[in-house]
């Protein structure tokens, strides 16, 4: 009986992957779909102010699960409301390949917040729990594709604190920013961090390119 289960166990996620890997995206259709994102996200996804992230270059796959989140309800963004409600994980899809395929704009980093920045980024805190940003997103912010960590250099400081600081609520409160796994991955490593660490590391992910 237990090897009838863990085989049918086995055959569901087998199937899960193999529907994952057939939802391709199509950019050329993306790009029609994306006409109503462009007010704010920008027509190459640059966006044009700090509120609004950069979805360029972002992460096809990232990009599909968090509108996907966004959609069913799993994670609420207020700007969000109603826009993707009525797309399909097609639609969705098709944006995203959209606008990973998007050249992303480059900030400038705070000088004076570079160095404490660069640490938590390539080093962590060990002593609390924080990872080393760079074993994910890479050492240039490029993200993991495949492995749906997102592109993060070049992002508004301004977005990635904030981000950053609803992860960290989420730690304790569902109020917060709860997505990204069991792991808790994010969430763990933002609740070690201050204000002024994140203000930091927000600041240097900015500039990276």
């Amino acid at each position: 009986m237990k090897k009838l289960l863990i085989s049918g166990v086995l055959a569901l996620s087998a199937v899960n992957l193999q529907a994952a890997e057939i939802l391709k995206g199509d950019p050329v259709a993306g790009e029609k779909k994306a006409v109503t994102c462009t007010a704010c996200h920008g027509a190459d996804g640059n966006s044009n102010a700090p509120s609004f992230p950069k979805l360029a270059g972002l992460g096809e796959r990232y990009l599909l699960e968090q509108t996907q989140y966004i959609r069913d309800g799993v994670r609420p963004v207020m700007q969000m409301a109603g826009q993707v409600d009525n797309m399909s994980d097609q639609d969705l899809a098709d944006i995203a390949a959209y606008y990973d395929g998007m050249a992303r704009s480059v900030e400038q980093a705070d000088p004076e917040l570079v160095d404490l920045g660069e640490k938590i980024y390539r080093a962590g805190i060990a002593e609390r729990n924080v990872s080393a940003c760079i074993a994910c997103h890479g050492p240039r912010g490029g993200g993991n594709a495949p492995a749906g960590f997102p592109a993060l250099g070049g992002q508004y400081a301004g977005y990635v604190a904030s981000q950053l600081k609803a992860y960290r609520l989420g730690y304790q409160d569902p109020a917060g920013r709860v997505t990204g796994g069991e792991t808790k991955i994010m969430r763990s490593n933002a609740f070690g961090l201050s204000d002024g660490e994140i203000e930091a590391v927000a600041s240097y992910i900015s500039g990276l390119n």
